[in-house]
Protein backbone atom coordinates (compact mmCIF):
# COMPACT_ATOMS: atom_id res chain seq x y z
CA UNK A 1 0.00 0.00 0.00
CA UNK A 2 2.80 2.25 0.76
CA UNK A 3 4.43 1.81 -2.72
CA UNK A 4 1.07 2.49 -3.75
CA UNK A 5 0.59 5.86 -2.65
CA UNK A 6 4.57 7.02 -3.15
CA UNK A 7 3.72 5.96 -7.04
CA UNK A 8 0.71 8.39 -6.87
CA UNK A 9 2.43 11.23 -5.05
CA UNK A 10 4.57 11.62 -7.80
CA UNK A 11 1.86 10.94 -10.38
CA UNK A 12 1.30 13.42 -12.94
CA UNK A 13 -2.10 12.65 -13.48
CA UNK A 14 -2.43 13.46 -9.47
CA UNK A 15 -0.74 16.48 -9.86
CA UNK A 16 -3.01 17.97 -12.80
CA UNK A 17 -5.93 16.98 -10.17
CA UNK A 18 -4.25 18.64 -7.51
CA UNK A 19 -3.51 21.99 -10.07
CA UNK A 20 -7.43 22.14 -10.94
CA UNK A 21 -8.69 21.55 -7.72
CA UNK A 22 -8.37 25.08 -6.58
CA UNK A 23 -9.64 26.11 -10.30
CA UNK A 24 -12.16 24.09 -10.00
CA UNK A 25 -13.51 25.41 -6.62
CA UNK A 26 -13.20 28.80 -6.99
CA UNK A 27 -15.36 28.51 -10.58
CA UNK A 28 -17.88 26.55 -8.45
CA UNK A 29 -18.21 29.55 -5.93
CA UNK A 30 -18.12 32.08 -8.38
CA UNK A 31 -19.62 35.68 -6.75
CA UNK A 32 -22.89 36.61 -7.35
CA UNK A 33 -22.77 39.87 -9.21
CA UNK A 34 -23.90 42.82 -7.27
CA UNK A 35 -27.36 44.08 -7.64
CA UNK A 36 -27.96 47.05 -9.82
CA UNK A 37 -30.67 50.18 -10.02
CA UNK A 38 -31.35 51.65 -13.19
CA UNK A 39 -32.73 55.61 -12.61
CA UNK A 40 -34.35 57.50 -15.42
CA UNK A 41 -36.58 60.40 -15.50
CA UNK A 42 -39.20 58.05 -17.22
CA UNK A 43 -40.38 54.46 -17.40
CA UNK A 44 -42.64 53.32 -19.71
CA UNK A 45 -45.08 50.63 -18.79
CA UNK A 46 -45.80 48.99 -22.62
CA UNK A 47 -49.04 47.19 -21.45
CA UNK A 48 -51.08 50.40 -20.23
CA UNK A 49 -49.27 53.13 -21.76
CA UNK A 50 -48.69 54.58 -18.62
CA UNK A 51 -45.23 56.85 -18.05
CA UNK A 52 -44.31 56.68 -14.52
CA UNK A 53 -42.05 59.76 -13.25
CA UNK A 54 -39.05 59.09 -12.09
CA UNK A 55 -38.09 55.86 -13.37
CA UNK A 56 -36.44 52.91 -11.22
CA UNK A 57 -35.68 49.54 -11.81
CA UNK A 58 -33.67 47.13 -9.85
CA UNK A 59 -32.32 44.12 -11.35
CA UNK A 60 -30.56 41.01 -9.85
CA UNK A 61 -28.86 38.32 -11.12
CA UNK A 62 -30.69 38.30 -14.80
CA UNK A 63 -33.99 39.33 -14.14
CA UNK A 64 -36.10 42.65 -13.19
CA UNK A 65 -36.74 42.49 -8.96
CA UNK A 66 -38.64 45.49 -9.28
CA UNK A 67 -39.87 48.67 -11.31
CA UNK A 68 -41.74 51.86 -10.27
CA UNK A 69 -41.03 55.37 -9.37
CA UNK A 70 -38.78 53.86 -6.61
CA UNK A 71 -37.02 50.75 -5.92
CA UNK A 72 -35.07 49.52 -2.89
CA UNK A 73 -31.46 50.46 -3.43
CA UNK A 74 -29.56 47.23 -1.49
CA UNK A 75 -26.68 47.42 0.56
CA UNK A 76 -23.63 47.38 -2.57
CA UNK A 77 -25.56 48.03 -5.70
CA UNK A 78 -24.67 49.57 -8.27
CA UNK A 79 -26.39 52.67 -9.31
CA UNK A 80 -26.70 54.13 -13.13
CA UNK A 81 -28.49 57.54 -13.62
CA UNK A 82 -29.69 57.54 -17.16
CA UNK A 83 -30.66 61.22 -16.75
CA UNK A 84 -33.26 62.55 -19.13
CA UNK A 85 -34.41 59.15 -20.87
CA UNK A 86 -37.25 56.59 -21.32
CA UNK A 87 -37.02 52.97 -19.62
CA UNK A 88 -38.50 50.50 -21.75
CA UNK A 89 -38.17 46.69 -22.37
CA UNK A 90 -35.93 45.79 -24.94
CA UNK A 91 -37.10 45.90 -28.34
CA UNK A 92 -38.17 42.75 -30.64
CA UNK A 93 -37.34 42.34 -34.57
CA UNK A 94 -39.52 39.49 -35.86
CA UNK A 95 -38.76 39.02 -39.08
CA UNK A 96 -34.70 39.47 -39.13
CA UNK A 97 -31.70 37.77 -41.88
CA UNK A 98 -28.56 37.48 -39.97
CA UNK A 99 -27.20 35.99 -43.02
CA UNK A 100 -28.08 38.61 -45.22
CA UNK A 101 -25.95 42.16 -45.58
CA UNK A 102 -26.98 44.98 -48.66
CA UNK A 103 -25.69 44.36 -51.60
CA UNK A 104 -26.83 41.73 -54.47
CA UNK A 105 -28.79 39.27 -52.69
CA UNK A 106 -28.69 36.78 -54.91
CA UNK A 107 -24.73 37.08 -56.01
CA UNK A 108 -23.79 36.70 -51.99
CA UNK A 109 -25.64 33.89 -51.22
CA UNK A 110 -23.86 32.30 -54.26
CA UNK A 111 -20.20 33.48 -54.07
CA UNK A 112 -19.74 33.49 -50.30
CA UNK A 113 -18.65 30.78 -48.41
CA UNK A 114 -20.79 29.29 -45.35
CA UNK A 115 -18.49 30.48 -42.96
CA UNK A 116 -18.00 34.00 -43.99
CA UNK A 117 -21.70 34.01 -44.16
CA UNK A 118 -21.54 33.01 -40.22
CA UNK A 119 -18.93 35.35 -39.63
CA UNK A 120 -20.85 38.49 -40.86
CA UNK A 121 -24.16 36.88 -39.17
CA UNK A 122 -22.34 37.69 -35.60
CA UNK A 123 -21.45 40.97 -36.86
CA UNK A 124 -25.30 41.57 -37.75
CA UNK A 125 -26.49 40.31 -34.22
CA UNK A 126 -24.15 42.25 -32.14
CA UNK A 127 -25.34 45.74 -34.43
CA UNK A 128 -29.23 44.60 -33.64
CA UNK A 129 -28.34 44.39 -30.31
CA UNK A 130 -26.51 47.28 -29.89
CA UNK A 131 -29.48 49.04 -31.57
CA UNK A 132 -31.77 48.14 -28.58
CA UNK A 133 -32.66 44.91 -29.83
CA UNK A 134 -32.76 42.04 -27.37
CA UNK A 135 -34.61 39.16 -29.13
CA UNK A 136 -35.50 37.99 -33.03
CA UNK A 137 -36.48 35.86 -34.91
CA UNK A 138 -34.42 35.08 -37.89
CA UNK A 139 -36.68 34.48 -41.05
CA UNK A 140 -34.34 32.35 -42.82
CA UNK A 141 -30.57 31.98 -43.25
CA UNK A 142 -30.82 32.24 -47.22
CA UNK A 143 -29.19 28.81 -47.90
CA UNK A 144 -26.79 28.82 -45.07
CA UNK A 145 -28.49 25.67 -43.77
CA UNK A 146 -28.73 25.86 -40.08
CA UNK A 147 -25.63 27.68 -39.71
CA UNK A 148 -28.37 30.43 -37.52
CA UNK A 149 -28.48 27.49 -35.11
CA UNK A 150 -24.76 27.82 -34.26
CA UNK A 151 -24.96 31.33 -33.87
CA UNK A 152 -27.77 31.39 -31.58
CA UNK A 153 -26.07 28.89 -29.76
CA UNK A 154 -22.98 31.11 -28.95
CA UNK A 155 -25.03 34.11 -28.06
CA UNK A 156 -26.98 31.59 -25.49
CA UNK A 157 -23.61 30.31 -24.51
CA UNK A 158 -21.82 34.34 -23.96
CA UNK A 159 -19.67 33.25 -26.74
CA UNK A 160 -20.75 36.74 -28.87
CA UNK A 161 -23.15 39.27 -28.37
CA UNK A 162 -26.65 38.93 -29.67
CA UNK A 163 -29.91 39.23 -29.68
CA UNK A 164 -32.07 35.86 -27.94
CA UNK A 165 -32.57 33.96 -30.57
CA UNK A 166 -35.10 31.89 -32.81
CA UNK A 167 -34.39 30.81 -35.91
CA UNK A 168 -35.81 28.51 -38.80
CA UNK A 169 -32.39 27.38 -40.67
CA UNK A 170 -33.71 27.62 -44.44
CA UNK A 171 -36.74 28.30 -45.45
CA UNK A 172 -38.85 26.04 -46.78
CA UNK A 173 -40.13 26.48 -50.66
CA UNK A 174 -40.86 24.95 -53.97
CA UNK A 175 -39.00 23.70 -57.11
CA UNK A 176 -39.01 26.95 -58.99
CA UNK A 177 -40.48 29.26 -56.08
CA UNK A 178 -39.66 32.17 -54.69
CA UNK A 179 -35.89 31.83 -53.17
CA UNK A 180 -34.77 29.36 -55.97
CA UNK A 181 -32.23 30.15 -58.13
CA UNK A 182 -34.19 30.96 -60.93
CA UNK A 183 -32.26 33.27 -62.44
CA UNK A 184 -28.94 31.18 -63.29
CA UNK A 185 -28.03 28.95 -65.99
CA UNK A 186 -30.29 25.74 -65.07
CA UNK A 187 -26.62 23.96 -66.77
CA UNK A 188 -25.07 24.78 -63.28
CA UNK A 189 -27.23 23.58 -61.25
CA UNK A 190 -27.38 26.46 -58.55
CA UNK A 191 -28.74 25.51 -55.01
CA UNK A 192 -31.65 27.69 -54.04
CA UNK A 193 -31.86 29.86 -50.84
CA UNK A 194 -34.63 27.84 -49.30
CA UNK A 195 -35.10 23.53 -49.05
CA UNK A 196 -37.21 22.13 -51.30
CA UNK A 197 -40.79 20.61 -50.43
CA UNK A 198 -43.64 20.22 -53.16
CA UNK A 199 -46.27 18.72 -51.12
CA UNK A 200 -47.54 17.72 -47.48
CA UNK A 201 -45.16 15.06 -47.30
CA UNK A 202 -42.07 16.69 -47.98
CA UNK A 203 -43.10 19.92 -46.18
CA UNK A 204 -42.84 17.22 -42.49
CA UNK A 205 -39.72 15.48 -43.82
CA UNK A 206 -37.94 19.03 -44.33
CA UNK A 207 -39.36 20.42 -41.05
CA UNK A 208 -38.61 17.24 -39.30
CA UNK A 209 -34.70 17.12 -40.59
CA UNK A 210 -34.50 21.28 -39.96
CA UNK A 211 -35.79 20.11 -36.46
CA UNK A 212 -33.33 17.16 -35.90
CA UNK A 213 -30.20 20.36 -36.88
CA UNK A 214 -31.88 22.64 -34.21
CA UNK A 215 -34.55 24.89 -35.64
CA UNK A 216 -37.00 26.32 -33.42
CA UNK A 217 -39.63 27.42 -35.93
CA UNK A 218 -40.62 26.85 -39.66
CA UNK A 219 -40.70 29.49 -42.20
CA UNK A 220 -42.19 28.64 -45.45
CA UNK A 221 -42.46 30.68 -48.80
CA UNK A 222 -45.84 31.13 -49.67
CA UNK A 223 -46.20 33.53 -52.24
CA UNK A 224 -44.06 34.95 -54.92
CA UNK A 225 -43.04 36.68 -57.69
CA UNK A 226 -45.34 39.55 -57.34
CA UNK A 227 -46.76 41.75 -59.82
CA UNK A 228 -48.44 45.34 -59.27
CA UNK A 229 -50.97 45.32 -62.66
CA UNK A 230 -53.26 48.59 -62.89
CA UNK A 231 -52.20 49.31 -59.63
CA UNK A 232 -53.28 46.08 -57.67
CA UNK A 233 -50.80 43.07 -55.85
CA UNK A 234 -50.89 39.98 -58.03
CA UNK A 235 -48.90 37.09 -56.41
CA UNK A 236 -49.32 33.12 -57.07
CA UNK A 237 -49.58 30.75 -53.82
CA UNK A 238 -47.74 28.09 -53.68
CA UNK A 239 -48.83 25.56 -51.46
CA UNK A 240 -52.76 25.13 -50.66
CA UNK A 241 -54.48 25.41 -47.66
CA UNK A 242 -54.28 21.55 -46.88
CA UNK A 243 -50.14 21.83 -47.07
CA UNK A 244 -49.88 24.72 -44.97
CA UNK A 245 -52.25 22.80 -42.41
CA UNK A 246 -49.88 19.47 -42.70
CA UNK A 247 -47.21 21.67 -42.00
CA UNK A 248 -48.72 23.61 -38.73
CA UNK A 249 -49.60 20.43 -37.48
CA UNK A 250 -46.05 19.14 -37.64
CA UNK A 251 -45.38 21.98 -35.79
CA UNK A 252 -47.61 21.80 -33.10
CA UNK A 253 -46.92 18.22 -32.65
CA UNK A 254 -43.48 19.22 -31.66
CA UNK A 255 -44.80 23.07 -29.46
CA UNK A 256 -43.28 25.02 -32.24
CA UNK A 257 -44.85 26.93 -34.56
CA UNK A 258 -44.92 28.08 -38.64
CA UNK A 259 -44.20 32.05 -39.90
CA UNK A 260 -45.29 32.50 -43.56
CA UNK A 261 -43.58 34.59 -46.11
CA UNK A 262 -46.70 36.13 -48.04
CA UNK A 263 -47.38 38.90 -50.11
CA UNK A 264 -51.41 38.68 -50.99
CA UNK A 265 -54.25 36.61 -51.84
CA UNK A 266 -54.90 33.44 -51.97
CA UNK A 267 -52.07 32.76 -50.19
CA UNK A 268 -52.77 35.01 -47.32
CA UNK A 269 -56.13 32.94 -46.99
CA UNK A 270 -54.38 29.99 -47.11
CA UNK A 271 -51.88 30.68 -44.55
CA UNK A 272 -55.02 32.21 -42.64
CA UNK A 273 -57.27 29.22 -43.09
CA UNK A 274 -54.08 26.50 -41.88
CA UNK A 275 -53.89 28.61 -38.96
CA UNK A 276 -49.99 29.95 -39.02
CA UNK A 277 -48.55 31.81 -36.75
CA UNK A 278 -47.34 35.14 -38.12
CA UNK A 279 -47.99 36.36 -41.59
CA UNK A 280 -44.94 38.30 -42.94
CA UNK A 281 -45.45 41.33 -45.25
CA UNK A 282 -48.99 40.61 -45.46
CA UNK A 283 -49.57 43.68 -48.01
CA UNK A 284 -52.90 42.47 -49.50
CA UNK A 285 -55.17 40.64 -47.17
CA UNK A 286 -58.52 40.18 -47.94
CA UNK A 287 -61.41 40.85 -45.58
CA UNK A 288 -62.30 37.11 -44.87
CA UNK A 289 -58.28 36.95 -44.28
CA UNK A 290 -58.29 39.75 -41.93
CA UNK A 291 -61.55 38.25 -39.88
CA UNK A 292 -59.92 34.96 -39.40
CA UNK A 293 -56.65 36.47 -38.25
CA UNK A 294 -58.41 38.51 -35.61
CA UNK A 295 -60.44 35.26 -34.91
CA UNK A 296 -57.46 33.09 -34.49
CA UNK A 297 -55.12 35.36 -33.45
CA UNK A 298 -52.30 35.54 -36.09
CA UNK A 299 -49.94 38.04 -36.51
CA UNK A 300 -50.13 40.70 -39.39
CA UNK A 301 -45.84 41.39 -39.86
CA UNK A 302 -45.53 44.79 -42.00
CA UNK A 303 -42.21 44.99 -43.10
CA UNK A 304 -42.07 48.17 -44.35
CA UNK A 305 -38.82 49.42 -44.12
CA UNK A 306 -37.40 46.98 -46.55
CA UNK A 307 -40.07 48.25 -49.22
CA UNK A 308 -38.87 51.47 -48.25
CA UNK A 309 -35.44 50.49 -48.86
CA UNK A 310 -35.77 49.09 -52.26
CA UNK A 311 -37.89 52.04 -52.93
CA UNK A 312 -34.69 54.31 -52.76
CA UNK A 313 -32.05 51.67 -53.37
CA UNK A 314 -32.33 50.55 -57.32
CA UNK A 315 -30.86 50.14 -60.01
CA UNK A 316 -32.93 52.16 -62.48
CA UNK A 317 -35.46 54.32 -62.14
CA UNK A 318 -38.50 51.89 -63.67
CA UNK A 319 -37.26 49.85 -60.75
CA UNK A 320 -37.47 52.83 -58.07
CA UNK A 321 -41.02 53.64 -59.71
CA UNK A 322 -42.15 49.75 -59.54
CA UNK A 323 -40.67 49.46 -55.68
CA UNK A 324 -42.84 53.16 -55.01
CA UNK A 325 -45.86 51.59 -56.22
CA UNK A 326 -45.53 48.65 -54.32
CA UNK A 327 -45.19 50.36 -50.79
CA UNK A 328 -48.13 53.03 -51.95
CA UNK A 329 -50.35 50.14 -52.43
CA UNK A 330 -48.83 48.59 -49.13
CA UNK A 331 -49.58 52.06 -46.90
CA UNK A 332 -53.14 51.68 -48.25
CA UNK A 333 -53.70 48.10 -47.37
CA UNK A 334 -52.35 48.65 -43.95
CA UNK A 335 -54.98 51.83 -43.45
CA UNK A 336 -57.30 48.81 -43.74
CA UNK A 337 -55.55 46.46 -41.61
CA UNK A 338 -55.31 48.88 -38.60
CA UNK A 339 -58.93 49.89 -39.07
CA UNK A 340 -60.47 46.22 -39.14
CA UNK A 341 -58.10 45.29 -35.98
CA UNK A 342 -55.94 42.60 -37.42
CA UNK A 343 -53.07 42.00 -34.59
CA UNK A 344 -49.72 42.97 -35.12
CA UNK A 345 -46.38 42.23 -34.61
CA UNK A 346 -42.94 44.47 -35.99
CA UNK A 347 -40.63 43.05 -38.08
CA UNK A 348 -38.32 44.96 -40.31
CA UNK A 349 -36.95 42.10 -42.86
CA UNK A 350 -33.40 43.80 -42.03
CA UNK A 351 -30.21 41.87 -43.82
CA UNK A 352 -30.61 43.38 -47.01
CA UNK A 353 -30.89 46.78 -45.33
CA UNK A 354 -27.85 47.65 -42.77
CA UNK A 355 -28.27 45.66 -39.59
CA UNK A 356 -28.84 47.97 -36.21
CA UNK A 357 -30.67 50.69 -38.62
CA UNK A 358 -34.19 48.60 -38.44
CA UNK A 359 -36.03 50.79 -35.50
CA UNK A 360 -37.26 52.76 -38.81
CA UNK A 361 -40.32 50.18 -38.97
CA UNK A 362 -41.55 51.63 -35.69
CA UNK A 363 -41.53 55.07 -37.08
CA UNK A 364 -43.27 54.10 -40.53
CA UNK A 365 -45.80 51.95 -38.94
CA UNK A 366 -46.83 54.89 -36.47
CA UNK A 367 -46.10 57.29 -40.13
CA UNK A 368 -48.81 54.96 -41.93
CA UNK A 369 -51.97 54.81 -38.99
CA UNK A 370 -50.90 53.59 -35.51
CA UNK A 371 -50.29 55.49 -32.64
CA UNK A 372 -47.00 55.09 -30.50
CA UNK A 373 -48.46 52.90 -27.91
CA UNK A 374 -49.93 50.61 -30.09
CA UNK A 375 -46.97 49.99 -32.06
CA UNK A 376 -45.02 49.47 -28.99
CA UNK A 377 -47.22 46.99 -27.77
CA UNK A 378 -46.96 45.36 -31.12
CA UNK A 379 -43.37 44.96 -30.64
CA UNK A 380 -42.89 44.33 -27.21
CA UNK A 381 -46.10 42.49 -26.10
CA UNK A 382 -47.21 40.80 -29.48
CA UNK A 383 -43.83 40.42 -30.40
CA UNK A 384 -43.00 37.98 -27.02
CA UNK A 385 -46.05 36.36 -27.86
CA UNK A 386 -45.09 35.44 -31.26
CA UNK A 387 -41.71 34.32 -30.19
CA UNK A 388 -42.92 32.14 -27.24
CA UNK A 389 -41.52 34.09 -24.90
CA UNK A 390 -44.59 35.87 -23.28
CA UNK A 391 -44.18 36.09 -19.65
CA UNK A 392 -40.66 36.34 -19.46
CA UNK A 393 -39.77 39.51 -21.90
CA UNK A 394 -41.82 42.43 -23.05
CA UNK A 395 -42.48 44.16 -20.14
CA UNK A 396 -40.78 45.61 -17.05
CA UNK A 397 -41.90 43.22 -14.53
CA UNK A 398 -40.73 41.81 -11.61
CA UNK A 399 -39.70 38.48 -12.37
CA UNK A 400 -39.26 39.47 -16.14
CA UNK A 401 -35.17 38.72 -17.82
CA UNK A 402 -33.73 42.31 -17.71
CA UNK A 403 -33.97 42.81 -20.92
CA UNK A 404 -33.76 46.84 -20.51
CA UNK A 405 -33.49 49.92 -23.15
CA UNK A 406 -33.31 54.14 -22.67
CA UNK A 407 -34.38 55.88 -25.05
CA UNK A 408 -34.06 60.06 -25.25
CA UNK A 409 -37.40 61.97 -24.28
CA UNK A 410 -40.96 60.47 -24.72
CA UNK A 411 -41.28 57.76 -27.42
CA UNK A 412 -45.32 58.15 -26.61
CA UNK A 413 -44.63 61.92 -28.04
CA UNK A 414 -41.85 60.56 -30.46
CA UNK A 415 -41.58 57.12 -31.65
CA UNK A 416 -38.71 57.79 -33.40
CA UNK A 417 -36.57 57.94 -30.47
CA UNK A 418 -36.58 54.42 -30.48
CA UNK A 419 -33.93 54.75 -33.19
CA UNK A 420 -31.41 56.15 -30.81
CA UNK A 421 -31.03 53.62 -27.91
CA UNK A 422 -28.66 55.12 -25.76
CA UNK A 423 -28.38 52.16 -22.93
CA UNK A 424 -29.28 48.40 -23.58
CA UNK A 425 -29.15 45.86 -20.90
CA UNK A 426 -29.75 42.31 -22.13
CA UNK A 427 -30.03 39.40 -19.30
CA UNK A 428 -29.05 42.13 -16.44
CA UNK A 429 -25.61 43.07 -18.38
CA UNK A 430 -24.95 45.86 -19.50
CA UNK A 431 -23.86 45.88 -23.22
CA UNK A 432 -24.58 49.81 -24.20
CA UNK A 433 -22.39 52.24 -23.38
Amino acid sequence: MRDLLERLRFSPLLELVLLLAPATAAGAQQPISAPIVLHAARLLQVDTGSIVQPGEILVEGERIKAAGVSVDHPQGAKIIDLGDTTLLPGMIDAHVHLFLHPGAEDLQTVEESVPWRTILAEQAAKADLMAGFTAERDMGTEGAGSASTAVRDAIDRGIIPGPRLRVSANAIDILGGHEDANRFNPAQHVLSNADYANDAKQIVEVMREQRKEGADFTKIYETGPDQMIDGVLHTPYQYTEAELAAAVEEANRTGSFVGVHAMGEPGTLYAAQAGVASIDHATQLSDETMRLMKEKGIFAVPTFTIFEYFATHTGSQDQAAAEASMLDYKIAEFKRQVAAGVPFVVGSDVGPFPHGTQARELTLMVKYGMTPLAVLQADMINGSKLLRWDGQIGELRPGYYADIIAVPGNPLEDISVVEHVSFVMKNGVVVKP
